[in-house]
């Protein structure tokens, strides 16, 4: 009999994760994986080698920030499987088309050196903009770090200097209002406040976007922590590319006795009783779990795909509907382009050093180009006039990525998955051809040979991923990374649903992971960790549960006392 004590759905990092942890507390662990490698969104490749040879391509994550918020890659000894981050000293790059440009090293001091060039009132008020979003990353860190239900484990995760964050943003009454009332703005409002100059406010724009909402977004406020966050913790890319973090969680879980088994795409999970008793794959063949199933896709494809509607009925009669109908997922998408170069690109007409390509590039003329980007897709328009970009050349800071003075473009552009008026065309109805996706990947790329004339030309060869095929490779709903949006109404204990939160689920012995739960998309392992985190708790007697409470609340009182004294 194939049975386990826990099965997991997917090998994505964040269901990685979490089997290592379970592991480690010494469960039997299988995970199931549809495509022929692990991974998920975060892998590695060698996209086109009967083209071109020695070059490994990272076709979704790039660049890793919220991984060093958390003790993911401690707790579980990455570096001991493998993993090496790679910091980037210099983070982004935005040239203007006046001839100015942003350019942001790590350190900050260094950052408003290059800003008082052109600005020296932008360069003193970026320090005062890059220190308010610090203290707001100490006050959200511990959030991030623990269940979003669990009051008592995020008091816990608060040190002397995270509570001093926090009572730096809401020491007062007013204080605490006019923080609240900046949360509930939108990057640009914020943007708009601390600066003047275009050339520093459309990259600022571009990086809030990231969120895959526009910067003039109310609510979204927070989306304007990207470029902190490229000061400290910092950004980084494992050598070897984003596959690195995987290939290491998947030694970790070998190593710990954990199965992983890829070619194995799941078509149902089996309940009985309301309880989740394991999984039958689309060959039929069947397992068992003792005592839960963990599903690392979004709720969506779980409860009305995987999950029989009269199983998911007698469990939550409304919960069908919720799920089809309360979580929301825009139609803003990634077009993902990949090349391989024969030589790096060159901004020849602004001051050209190799620097620039250690970070990210951001092609970013103005705000209100940014703002078309993000508005565009979502009305299923291609925002094709003048394309906004977010590329990265990490062949750069990473020469294993590509043979010797060659190098590896990384291209990023936001547009429609259903495009307007193209329903029921192309692939999978949404209008996507490989005539229609090429054609937008040549206007990017002429875009971007506006300011690196030598792009186009060194091109050897290049791979270009529609929204459908992303959707089809890695099994999100309408290509969106994050598996559903990252706006404030889906986050915390939103996300995906109030009641589906906290990594449990209305079926006994179901629960959920991955991008789709708190704290969201990007690579961390924080939806893996915390996940797992519920899960022991739950396992352990109330003995052990109110010894570990009791722990927990006396380390938060001894820290608050500190801040007092």
């Amino acid at each position: 009999m194939n049975t386990y004590d826990f099965i997991l759905i997917g090998a994505g990092h964040n269901s990685l994760t979490c089997a290592a942890y379970l592991l480690k507390a010494g469960y039997k662990v299988l995970i199931l994986e549809k495509n022929p490698i692990p991974g998920g969104a975060a892998t590695t490749e060698p996209f086109m080698p009967e083209v071109v040879s020695g070059f490994k391509f990272s076709p979704c994550a790039i660049d890793h920030l919220f991984i060093h918020l958390g003790p993911v890659v401690r707790d579980l000894e990455l570096e001991k499987y493998g993993l090496e981050y790679l910091f980037c000293d210099h983070v982004a790059f935005c040239p203007h088309p006046d001839g100015k440009y942003f350019f942001a090293h790590r350190s900050v001091e260094k950052t408003c050196q290059e800003i008082a060039r052109y600005s020296p009132r932008d360069a003193e008020k970026y320090a005062e903009f890059n220190d308010f979003w610090q203290r707001v990353i100490g006050f959200l860190t511990p959030m991030f770090n623990a269940p979003p239900k669990s009051i008592v484990d995020m008091a816990g995760n608060y040190d002397l200097e995270k509570i001093k964050d926090l009572f730096s943003l809401i020491g007062g009454g007013d204080q605490t209002l006019d923080f609240i009332r900046s949360m509930f703005t939108s990057p640009m409002d914020i943007i708009d406040e601390y600066f003047d100059s275009e050339f520093l406010k459309a990259p600022l724009a571009r990086l809030a976007a990231e969120l895959s909402t526009p910067p003039s977004q109310k609510n979204m406020a927070v989306g304007s922590i990207m470029m902190s966050l490229r000061h400290n913790p910092g950004m980084a890319r494992p050598r070897g590319g984003t596959g690195a973090v995987t290939d290491a969680l998947v030694r970790c879980v070998n190593d710990l006795g954990g199965d992983i088994l890829v070619d194995r795409p799941v078509k149902s999970v089996l309940i009985g009783n309301n309880r989740a008793e394991g999984v039958r794959l689309t060959n039929g063949q069947e397992y068992r779990a003792n005592i839960g199933v963990i599903s690392s896709l979004d709720a969506q494809r779980l409860f009305l795909n995987l999950v029989d509607p009269r199983d998911v009925d007698a469990a939550d009669p409304k919960l069908r509907e919720r799920v089809a109908r309360r979580i929301t997922n825009h139609n803003e998408a990634i077009l993902k382009i990949d090349c391989a170069l024969s030589e790096a690109p060159k901004f020849v007409n602004h001051n050209h050093r190799d620097e620039y390509l250690i970070g990210s590039v951001l092609i970013a003329d103005s705000v209100a180009q940014v703002e078309l980007a993000h508005t565009d897709p979502n009305i299923g328009r291609i925002p094709l006039e003048d394309p906004s970009m977010y590329a990265v050349v990490p062949s750069m800071r990473d020469p294993s990525l590509a043979p010797d003075g060659q190098h590896v473009l990384w291209i990023e552009y936001f547009v429609p998955y259903q495009i307007a008026g193209a329903n029921g065309t192309g692939l999978k109805g949404t209008g996507w051809t490989e005539e229609l996706k090429n054609q937008v990947a040549d206007r990017v790329l002429d875009k971007l040979a506006d300011y690196a004339p030598n792009v186009k030309s060194s091109i050897l060869a290049r791979r270009i991923e529609s929204p459908p095929e992303l959707e089809e490779r890695i099994g999100v709903l309408k290509g969106n990374y994050y598996h559903l949006d990252m706006t404030f109404d889906q986050m915390m204990f939103f996300r995906p649903l109030p009641e589906l939160a906290n990594y449990k689920t209305p079926i006994d012995g179901l629960f959920l992971t991955g991008a789709g739960t708190h704290p969201g998309g990007s690579i961390s392992g924080l939806p893996g960790r915390n996940c797992a985190r519920v899960i022991l708790q739950s396992q352990r007697s109330l003995s052990q549960t109110l010894s570990e409470v009791g722990d927990t609340v006396k380390s938060a009182a001894q820290s608050l006392f500190r801040v007092n004294e």
